[in-house]
């Protein structure tokens, strides 16, 4: 009985060894489709379109800010006279300023703030009672429903010969005309921006895939559908292009937040107070950062719509290339 139990042990086949899988490499090889020069273009065009966007951004909100700064006050004017009183008649275009209805407040500006106004032209330590210089009311008014300034300039007239009422309405015009061309001026430049990417993503991306024409001839010749051919390269171009768009809207953002950084730390000196005066704050707010994030959302389905568009033309001209053989016009130069 042992010695079959021996002979049986010993017949008995040996156990065959666990197949083991091969893992699966991707369809289209990072290898062969070379993306880092594809990246680098849509890095470059993404940095150069968030920052366009950004600076039209902050010129739109100086240019508002400017426009509502002169918008909500009015400036009486008195003109000096051996015959008047300087100090009541400030005091008396005040209160009559302050009975229109749509004026919330009136400052006198006083001696010391007048030669502070005049100390860039004619220096400091300046006698405001020897020069005849004019004084100003600064009154407050409501942007929503402003005051009757034709009456209040012919009350004032009438009161006080020597006033005059400056509702900034000229400059208020010259201002908005001036952030409207500034604004279209940005938005064409965005729009060139724009259509340099487009045009430099577009040929960029063919450019890779007509290197690789071979991968898709293949992948069509062995029965795999046009969409899921498709689908493989758009999801190589989009990663392609994510990075690369991330890196250039990071680099943007990165840039506005060391201006802003550098603004805080600067205030008060004269390069930090010229950057304010001409472009106002770096800081770009939530907009202008949800707008780099959408600027690099509409590059990375730009390319990859790009690619899938492509490899769909290629298929095609494949097709037609096999359906006519006779047909050489759709291949591709060598």
């Amino acid at each position: 009985m042992t010695d079959m139990r021996d002979t049986a042990e010993t017949e008995q086949p040996a156990r065959r060894p666990e197949m083991r899988v091969r893992p699966t490499a991707p369809i289209v090889p990072p290898s062969n489709v070379s993306g880092n020069a594809l990246m680098l273009v849509i890095a470059i065009m993404a940095f150069l379109a968030c920052l366009t966007f950004g600076a039209v951004s902050m010129v739109r909100a100086t240019a508002a800010s400017w426009q509502s700064e002169i918008s909500r006050e009015i400036t009486i004017q008195i003109k000096p006279d051996d015959n008047l009183d300087m100090e009541q008649a400030l005091k008396d275009a005040r209160d009559l300023a302050l009975t229109f209805t749509g004026t919330r407040d009136g400052t006198i500006v006083d001696k010391a703030a007048t030669a502070r106004l005049l100390e860039p032209w004619l220096g400091d330590g300046l006698d405001i009672d020897e020069l005849p210089v004019p004084r100003l009311v600064i009154v407050t008014i409501d942007e929503q429903s402003p005051p009757d300034f034709t009456a209040m300039r012919a009350a004032l007239s009438q009161k006080i010969p020597q006033a005059f009422l400056d509702d900034h309405r000229t400059w208020v015009d010259r201002l908005v005309a001036m952030a409207r061309t500034t604004a279209f001026i940005g938005t064409g430049v965005l729009v060139l921006v724009f259509s340099a990417m487009v045009l430099t993503v577009v040929f960029a991306t063919r450019g890779a895939l007509s290197g690789n024409r071979h991968i898709v001839e293949v992948l069509h010749f062995v029965g795999a559908e046009a969409g899921f051919v498709a689908s493989e390269f758009q999801k190589h171009f989009l990663k392609i292009s994510l990075k690369g768009s991330l890196a250039g809207g990071l680099l943007a953002a990165l840039f506005f937040a060391i201006a802003g950084f550098w603004q805080g730390r600067a205030i008060a000196t004269p390069q930090s107070d010229q950057a304010t005066a001409l472009f106002g704050s770096f800081s770009m707010g939530l907009t202008g950062y949800l707008g780099i994030a959408g600027t690099i959302a509409v590059i990375a389905l730009l390319t990859t719509l790009t690619a899938r568009f492509t490899v769909m033309r290629t298929i095609h001209e494949i097709d037609q290339i096999r359906s006519d053989p006779s047909r050489t016009d759709q291949l591709p130069d060598s």
